[in-house]
């Protein structure tokens, strides 16, 4: 086990050490360590013995997506919002919802003995997104601010709106396959009822304390970065000693964090978001170890695969293309919007957590994860290796066009991609 803990750690330096280069040959994070979690996982050489009860695994899984939950809210400029909410409103209100929907209609019609519950489910944790891999998007200048800057606040957004969903989905799942007659329904909305307040009073009383402190010269440089990431961990654990749902905690405590303060607090939120980052690294090789086997166990069965393949295109770019009818985009525009919904870290730690929910509820759901991880896989790959070939390509068409285009209507204000892992 200490070989391939080493083997992870000599990886992850080697990745930072590199990973510039590697993202011109557009090698991702996630390609790395998926393909060593599975490596050295029970898949490959077993120096990974990990399980999905491993201890502390479920405990890792949680604190990282908390982590990133709350340092993309607390990072998220309001006033992008502001200055152009019509397209975020058109892909989070209308595109999102339907992505779902569509993803559970489309389970539900090729696996109809899986029943409504998973179904909804998969919709769920397939529906966040990731700029993470489509990071070419977001650093051409050529592309439209006003495109880049709704894909990245939907992607710094879905992922918190997606958790309530998956949460209350995996409760239904497992009332419905353990036929649990207790009320799941009234403990679902409780727990989401208190991680609001929780959020809602740290991000508040946080973000008050941490102001007056810098005011009177208190704090700063790196004590602010700890404060913070204090604030983070917070957000979880008091939610998760109250019995809430601890992602809408961290979720709704950073927004709420950034609205106290201003956006005043970015800055040193950043060490939070990279203390993510650096963990996330461990959730991809806990994913490849875990979910990948599961995975190819399935490849015989076509309907893994093809549900991939469609969520990827029909399930996301449909509910886009509708969510954007009416907006005077070019189809092109569109197009390359429904494209680029990669399915990151989020879907990885939504997926892991039905499985280990699952499992401790004594009810296998092999095919669930399976169809969940080639989803992923397939995205990081394709993702990954088409966004910066896509980008030129839809940079060049803009530099031919004659006519005026919606699309350049508001070129300034531009936040950084939510997600740097």
């Amino acid at each position: 086990m200490f070989l391939g803990v080493g083997i992870v750690a000599m990886l992850i330096f080697a990745y930072g050490a590199m990973a510039l280069k590697l993202g011109r040959w557009s090698i991702t994070m996630p390609m790395i360590f998926v393909v060593a979690g599975y490596l050295l996982g029970p898949g490959g050489m077993n120096l990974l013995q990990l399980t999905p009860r491993t201890e502390g695994m479920k405990a890792l899984t949680e604190v990282t997506l908390a982590l990133l939950l709350f340092a993309d809210a607390a990072t998220l400029d309001l006033r992008q919002l502001r200055r152009d909410p019509a397209l975020i409103a058109r892909l989070l209100g209308i595109g999102m919802p339907l992505t779902m929907l569509l993803g559970a209609a489309c389970f539900l019609g090729m696996l109809p003995e899986e029943g409504l519950a998973f179904a909804a489910l998969l919709g769920a944790i397939l529906s966040p997104t990731d700029a993470a891999l489509g990071l070419p998007i977001f650093n051409n200048p050529k592309i439209p601010v006003r495109i880049r800057r709704a894909l990245n606040v939907e992607s710094g957004l879905n992922d918190g709106i997606a958790a309530p969903f998956v949460m209350f989905f995996i409760a239904f799942a497992t009332a419905v396959g353990t036929h649990s007659h207790g009320n799941w329904l009234m403990s679902a909305l409780l727990e989401i009822a208190i991680a609001l307040l929780v959020g809602t009073v740290i991000g508040v009383a946080g973000g008050w304390v941490l102001t007056r402190t810098v005011d009177h010269g208190w704090t700063g440089g790196t004590s602010e970065q700890i404060a913070v990431f204090g604030l983070a961990l917070t957000s979880y654990f008091g939610s998760l000693a109250l019995h809430g749902n601890r992602f809408i905690a961290a979720f709704s405590g950073g927004i709420i964090f950034s609205a106290a303060t201003g956006n005043r607090f970015g800055e040193p939120t950043e060490f939070t978001e990279n203390a993510g980052a650096l963990l996330s690294a461990l959730i991809w090789v806990i994913f490849g170890a875990i979910a990948v086997p599961k995975a190819i166990l399935y490849t015989s069965d076509w309907r893994s695969l093809t549900y991939a393949v469609l969520s990827l295109t029909v399930i996301r770019m449909i509910p886009v293309a509708l969510a954007m009818k009416g907006s005077g985009l070019r189809s092109d525009t569109v197009a390359l919007m429904g494209w680029f919904g990669p399915r990151g870290l989020a879907s990885v730690v939504f997926t892991l957590l039905a499985f280990i929910n699952f499992k401790d509820a004594g009810k296998p759901i092999d095919l669930l994860v399976a169809v969940a991880t080639w989803t992923i896989l397939l995205s990081a790959i394709c993702h990954g290796l088409s966004a910066k070939p896509l980008s030129f390509w839809y940079s060049r068409r803009l530099e031919k066009a004659t006519e005026p285009l919606p699309e350049l209507m508001e070129l300034t204000g531009l936040c950084e991609p939510q997600r740097r892992h």
